[in-house]
């Protein structure tokens, strides 16, 4: 569905500032796969994912999107932010960031709405206020009641949990989550958890979730991927991911960062 081709990226080339953050990333995602990304600050994976939404151009590699089955693969290296927009969701860590806070909630969700139907007039009445009711129950926050509340009247698990439901509604071809429980209590990080993984599997997203807590890493999705030094170094798949318990992955890990390490030494 995605193709990622040699995709590098140099900061301050040429200078004694000079830093590779991504190098030859290589990476096929497929349809409906749920893939968490792990690795230590510096890895390169807020990096990685800038350059898929097309917040950053990359030095050299290509990007090449199927929206579906029935689409040809094409080029998005020249698609800006915006453009990729359509078909690429991102939800950030900060939950302020996913929702126009001096808006109300039934314009906040029409306008995420009109984003996954291309070209065509939706208005909002009473129709699509029901609907939006409706969609909104799924939360169980009784938001279905507020509609026509700004929503910076609403707590912080509140606003991620309704900008992962605009994220679905604008029927994104990939869903990035860049650890987008991390600043929120244990409580509302379980809710929303809970709903990325209903979400998920009630449409069949694509999605790739970077996260520093390895519980959801191996709880979540049927890939895992390391990075380290702005390389994957590892991608684990399906019932090999299964079979990962959290001293594994540890291990895995520094075993892996090491090999490398000493392949970068000689």
């Amino acid at each position: 569905m995605l193709t990622l081709s040699n995709i590098s990226i140099v900061f301050n080339a040429n200078t004694p500032d000079e830093n590779r953050a991504l190098k030859n990333i290589n990476l096929e995602i497929n349809k409906g796969d749920f893939i968490t990304v792990i690795g230590s600050n510096g890895a390169g994976k807020s990096t990685l994912y800038n350059i898929i939404a097309g917040t950053l151009k990359p030095t050299t590699g290509t990007i090449l999107l199927k929206e579906d089955e029935n689409s040809l693969a094409k080029n998005i290296m020249n698609d800006a932010e915006y453009k990729r927009a359509r078909y690429i969701g991102r939800i950030f860590q900060n939950p302020l960031l996913g929702t126009a806070g001096k808006m109300s909630l039934e314009d906040n969700m029409m306008i995420c709405y009109k984003k996954g139907f291309k070209g065509l007039k939706i208005s909002l009445n009473n129709k699509m206020r029901q609907f939006f009711r409706e969609q909104l129950e799924v939360l169980n926050m009784g938001l279905e009641n507020r509609l026509g509340d700004n929503v910076e009247q609403f707590s912080g698990g509140q606003r991620q949990a309704l900008t992962l439901l605009m994220a679905v509604m604008s029927k994104p071809s990939l869903l990035l989550l860049d650890e987008h429980t991390a600043a929120l209590d244990p409580t509302n990080a379980e809710i929303v958890m809970n709903l990325t993984k209903k979400f998920a599997q009630d449409y069949n997203l694509t999605v790739m979730m970077v996260t520093h807590n390895m519980q959801h890493a191996l709880d979540f999705g049927n890939r895992l991927i390391m990075m380290n030094k702005g390389e994957i170094i590892s991608d684990i798949q399906n019932e090999d991911k299964q079979n990962l318990t959290m001293d594994s992955i540890v291990d895995l890990f520094k075993k892996i960062k090491v090999n490398n390490d000493n392949v970068l030494l000689n």
